[in-house]
């Protein structure tokens, strides 16, 4: 997985950067020309600019040509009617009714929250939703209610079994969100794979290689040309590929929905209605041993972590999701990046939708 550094070596020096304030208008009004309703297309545009901002390009206001593509192609429903089933004192399913993903996994989230606030622990199943951006989005939303949050998805097939080189798993990610007494949550968010696939989208877009030893191409030679890329290495070899496994089973099966090869895949299919799952669970510290005490303990071990000696000084200890705040400080100074072939495309859906372009963006 990609430190936030190095996915700013992924980045290209000549960005445009547009201020976080001006695509999120911008992508508002495209997502409202589409049908969207406004309080639905602010939740979606909001979480894309925040992931953005945390310096996760791949998942952040890049995404937002794909999700347009598919609501063109009729396979997202514009205005879902979210279907939430209570299952049990600490369980809910969620349809999603094929909306887009992070309007349906905010509501699962809301959900989850609930259930946990009320009965100490909320488990909820997601079904017929769609790509739903970075999963810490969920994971800190439900962390800054004083949860603990675990939260699961999948994708269809990018990614190569340990030992093959033909795609069979999806990225599958996993978050694990700790609230924190003195600062925002302490948040794992990682894909399963070596790299996350709309790395090499991006890296495609903009026609730039991708790092070694994270790619395969055709004929199973690693490649560091997007271009050639089939699938994708697993994390950690063997245990991201059995971690992915168990994400997709729970994420899939357990919620009705196909796994793997199964599931229609997403740049490919875009007539297709992508039948992804989530699974998110909401856990009231409060019912443990731990009780208040755990958000305390959660900041003296990031604390202590981050003073831990570094091999590299310019590059010190630090706690899960540091990174991500420090990029979103920074971009909200200097503004988002946003590179040639993305500017392409939003003057595109600018022109298609009548949609007024970023100023930055329009004068280029």
């Amino acid at each position: 997985m990609a430190s936030n550094s190095e996915r700013e070596e992924l980045i290209d020096v000549s960005s445009i950067h547009i201020q976080s304030d001006e695509l999120r208008s911008w992508g508002i009004s495209c997502l409202e020309a589409m049908g969207v309703p406004s309080a639905h297309a602010e939740i979606i545009i909001e979480g894309l600019v925040n992931t953005s901002l945390w310096g996760i390009d791949s998942h952040g206001i890049a995404r937002l040509p794909h999700y347009l593509n598919r609501l063109e192609a009729g396979s997202l429903n514009p205005s879902p009617e979210v279907n939430i089933e209570s299952t049990g004192p600490c369980s809910s399913n969620v349809n999603g009714d094929h909306g887009l993903g992070i309007y349906v996994m905010h509501r699962a989230a809301e959900e989850a929250i609930q259930v946990a606030q009320t009965n100490g622990i909320g488990i909820v199943g997601v079904r017929e939703s769609s790509h739903c951006g970075a999963i810490g989005l969920y994971g800190r939303m439900i962390a800054e209610q004083g949860l603990l949050a675990i939260v699961f998805t999948h994708s269809d097939s990018f990614v190569a079994p340990h030992n093959g080189y033909k795609k069979f798993l999806g990225t599958n990610p996993i978050c694990i969100a700790t609230p924190n007494k003195n600062g925002p949550p302490v948040c794992l968010d990682m894909a399963t794979s070596a790299i996350p696939f709309n790395y090499i989208m991006n890296a495609r877009n903009e026609d730039r290689e991708i790092p070694s030893n994270v790619a395969y191409g055709m004929d199973g030679d690693e490649t560091t040309n997007p271009h050639e890329v089939t699938s994708l290495r697993p994390m950690a070899e063997h245990k991201g590929y059995a971690l992915a496994m168990m994400i997709d089973l729970i994420c899939g099966p357990l919620n009705g929905m196909p796994f793997g090869l199964h599931i229609p895949q997403m740049y490919n299919d875009l007539e297709h209605k992508r039948h992804l799952g989530s699974f998110l669970m909401a856990i009231d510290p409060n019912r443990f041993f731990g009780g208040e005490s755990f958000s305390t303990s959660v900041a003296s071990m990031a604390n202590e972590a981050r003073q831990q000696p570094s091999k590299r000084p310019e590059e010190p200890v630090l706690a899960p999701g540091d990174d991500q705040y420090a990029s979103k400080k920074k971009r909200l100074e200097t503004g988002i990046p946003v590179e040639a072939g993305l500017a392409a495309q939003m003057k595109e859906w600018s022109a298609k939708l009548a949609v007024e372009l970023p100023a930055g963006i329009a004068g280029k």
